[in-house]
């Protein structure tokens, strides 16, 4: 099942030519994207409810509301159905990653929100769960692509100096939040 909107069609065909510019809105955030562009997109999928979203959320200076709406639908603790204001921060995050990383291939979403059943539930099972994790703000999100290395993904975000980047080798992920600066090997 596909999340992109009818009225997102439009803007996705009218700026298909445009360069494609995710630079995190934090203060202490990168310059390597700034001033490239006026336009943020993300693009992800979910292997476990088989959705996926390709959307521009940000507009000459502007989050579009409707888009961050569907990318907390999108986001949602699939576990529980729950649905979470996702940190748009995250979103720049993630998106100025793959920026860095020039690939069109969309981001496997591995986890987006999570409830604090879920995140107690993965915790139980899990040492690198942490109890009080960003997932249950909104503020994180673990991503893989196929056709680049967690090392290549972790760099990408490293790069981006905009919040927490951790490497999970075994697991094939890449955890980026909007929290502070800081990287961990998980």
């Amino acid at each position: 099942m596909s999340m992109i909107t009818t009225s997102r069609r439009g803007l996705l065909a009218a700026f298909a030519s445009t360069m494609v510019v995710a630079a995190p809105t934090m203060s202490n955030a990168f310059g390597i994207l700034r001033g490239a562009g006026d336009i943020r997109r993300i693009r992800m999928y979910s292997g476990r409810t088989g959705e996926s979203i390709d959307t521009i959320y940000w507009i000459e200076g502007n989050y579009i509301p409707e888009a961050l709406k569907e990318i907390n639908l999108f986001m949602r603790d699939w576990r529980t159905d729950q649905v979470k204001k996702i940190d748009a921060r995250t979103i720049d995050i993630a998106a100025a990653s793959h920026r860095l990383m020039d690939t069109n291939e969309p981001y496997m979403m591995l986890s987006g929100y999570r409830s604090p059943a879920t995140n107690a539930m993965l915790r139980s099972r899990s040492r690198g769960v942490a109890k009080n994790s960003l997932h249950m703000q909104g503020m994180a999100a673990d991503l893989r692509l196929k056709s680049r290395s967690v090392p290549q993904i972790y760099a990408a975000a490293t790069a981006c100096h905009a919040g927490g980047v951790g490497r999970y080798m075994r697991s094939n992920f890449v955890h980026m939040d909007c929290g502070q600066v800081r990287t961990w090997n998980g």
